[in-house]
């Protein structure tokens, strides 16, 4: 299945592949998928997670196999099913299937966000649930799926704790996260480098709704100094913020930070044409300090 879509830059739409496991719909975001092969058997992993079948070389390239049934807690499948190979965190990972449906192309306008009734600060399993005819399909968070399978693949938040002692800055930094785990890690680094002034939003579209608020109360520059943004997230993706802000001639002084699970190669190119001021993935949280240091200096805002 070809999975190299390409979808125009911040138009606020992704591309998701639906696939089930058992009677049960899921998605993933097709920006995370390299391909999809059929089944191969796999080499076990002594004193591996549970959740990790083993590993197999694809065109001589290592790849770890999670099996996402166990993950989920479901029993293994009868079927031997399909491995969909994603790219994000800068990491290969295959996950085993049971069935690929299709791909839809969907607006994030049109993901529900789950309630903190199954998505509170101890994390999910599910970033958003799409109504599609007369059956949901749940997205998963294969960041989080990952992270809990083996935690040094998130953020690397022993490299705040390598920086020197940092005076308070009075610089104030407008953040847009949908992850409630990854906003407090996020913030509690960002805290920890000096920076106590964050403006917390949840997503693109409560984030570019505060910017707004702000630009008309006549105090933007005064009130935020740089901007951080996902990629991913419901109502307004980074990508269509990114391009907001940079269209706009007061709002585009604003350094702003693309810090994403999702930057590749791709992923970069798009954002360097929305104009995004650095782009960083999510393990890089050190990078992150040393570019919002660098960019709001050279700003001058």
């Amino acid at each position: 299945m070809d999975t190299n879509i390409l979808l125009e830059s911040g138009t606020n739409e992704l591309e998701i592949l639906e696939f089930a496991l058992g009677a049960n719909h899921y998605g993933i975001n097709v920006a995370k998928i390299r391909e999809i092969l059929q089944y191969m058997p796999v080499t076990p992993v002594p004193n591996a997670h549970p959740c990790v079948e083993g590993i197999f070389m694809p065109r001589d390239t290592m790849i770890s196999v999670i099996n996402l049934r166990r993950c989920l807690g479901m029993p293994d499948g009868e079927n031997e099913g399909l491995f969909i190979i994603t790219n994000f965190n800068k990491l290969n990972i295959a996950f085993h299937v049971d069935e690929v449906i299709g791909i839809h192309r969907v607006s994030w306008e049109e993901i529900i966000k789950p309630d903190s009734t199954i998505n509170g600060e101890g994390g999910s399993t599910s970033t958003g649930v799409i109504k599609m005819n007369d059956k949901l399909i749940v997205i998963l968070d294969f960041e989080s799926i990952v992270s809990g399978i083996s935690p040094e693949t998130g953020l690397r938040t022993a490299d705040i704790d390598n920086l020197k002692e940092r005076d308070r800055s009075d610089s104030t930094i407008l953040i847009a996260e949908d992850s409630p785990l990854l906003s407090k890690l996020i913030t509690d680094c960002l805290k920890k480098a000096g920076y106590a002034n964050l403006i917390v939003n949840t997503n693109g579209q409560e984030a570019w709704d505060k910017i707004c608020e702000l630009k008309e109360r006549g105090t933007l520059l005064d009130d935020v100094q740089c901007i951080i943004t996902d990629i991913e997230m419901p109502q307004m993706d980074g990508h269509r913020l990114t391009k907001l802000c940079k269209s706009d001639d007061l709002i585009k002084k604003i350094p702003l930070v693309i810090f994403s699970s999702l930057v590749n190669e791709e992923m970069r190119r798009k954002g360097e044409m929305l104009g995004a001021d650095a782009q960083l993935t999510k393990p890089e949280i050190g990078m992150l300090v040393d570019a919002i240091d660098r960019l709001i200096a050279e700003s001058g805002i």
